[in-house]
């Protein structure tokens, strides 16, 4: 069992504390252990979390700047809106992020959702429908641009004369997709992900695991080829043992990451990473 650090809030405060507060939390999880360290692709601090008027730095500048302070700890979105970039220049960035990180980007992808930020800074707002037609065109899109294939792309919402992607990435970016609908977002996972993120419960994710498995057969594909992830943000420290015990009834269903992180208020999340490295990570074995 692995863990990936989930960082979510960029504490109010001075813009000038943000960037040694993200740089310190990083370094932690890389030191601490961490298998990878994630931001939430949005503009607006999610309202569930915070208030919207809180900082919120933009992901993929910052996972850049994450790029040079790392090493070896994988980076990604957890998760891109497919709204937010036209997909060639989606694919493009996220390239970008691989090969300056020595190719430790994902490219984790979803539906977007958070509608005030559309609206608040002119970003169309399709509907669903639409949304999870533009999804499927962007995973499309990406896998022909990572590939020798550069002639042009024909689809119903995005039509790219070329798909010229240099440099390549220096590996593939897997990709990750995260949520739990039943009827589009696991019969994409079966059919283009590298990586399922789950958004369910721990008595949720078999009935969730019988349908992805379902989506599977209907493709032809070994749900064993798709790495399983889920977000589970319950206190580690407040009783350990317990935490692990529920670790292990993750394992026990086929996951090998969870995604955690401080909760949104915490004043010290680099103090919280290193003790998630000091305290969990060496008990996680």
């Amino acid at each position: 069992m692995k863990l990936g650090v989930h960082y979510i809030d960029f504490l109010p405060g001075a813009p000038e504390q943000l960037a040694p507060t993200l740089a310190a939390t990083v370094k932690a999880a890389e030191d601490g252990g961490v298998d990878m360290f994630t931001l939430a692709d949005h503009f607006f601090q999610m309202e569930n979390f915070g208030p919207a008027e809180n900082p919120f730095l933009e992901g993929y500048t910052s996972m850049s700047y994450l790029a040079a302070l790392t090493e070896r700890i994988t980076l990604t979105m957890l998760v891109t809106g497919v709204t937010y970039r036209y997909p060639g220049v989606l694919a493009k960035t996220v390239t970008t992020l691989d090969v300056l990180s020595g190719g430790r980007s994902m490219f984790g992808i979803g539906a977007a959702w958070y509608d005030r930020e559309h609206h608040a800074l002119g970003v169309p707002y399709p509907p669903l429908k639409d949304r999870f037609e533009m999804l499927e065109e962007t995973l499309q899109i990406c896998q022909q641009m990572w590939s020798e294939n550069d002639g042009p792309y024909e689809g119903k919402h995005y039509q790219l004369a070329e798909t010229l992607c240099q440099p390549q990435p220096i590996r593939r970016p897997p990709i990750l997709i995260g949520g739990s609908g039943e009827k589009k977002t696991l019969r994409m996972v079966a059919q283009y992900a590298d990586v399922w993120n789950a958004s369910s419960t721990l008595d949720e994710l078999p009935h969730k695991l019988d349908v992805l498995r379902r989506h599977c057969d209907d493709v032809g594909r070994d749900i064993a080829d798709i790495r399983l992830t889920v977000g589970f943000f319950d206190d580690p420290f407040a009783d350990t043992d317990a935490y692990l015990r529920t670790l292990d009834q993750f394992a026990a269903l086929g996951f090998d990451t969870i995604n955690t992180g401080p909760w949104p208020g915490n004043p010290d999340p680099a103090g919280w990473v290193t003790r998630l490295g000091d305290e969990i990570i060496p008990r996680l074995s």
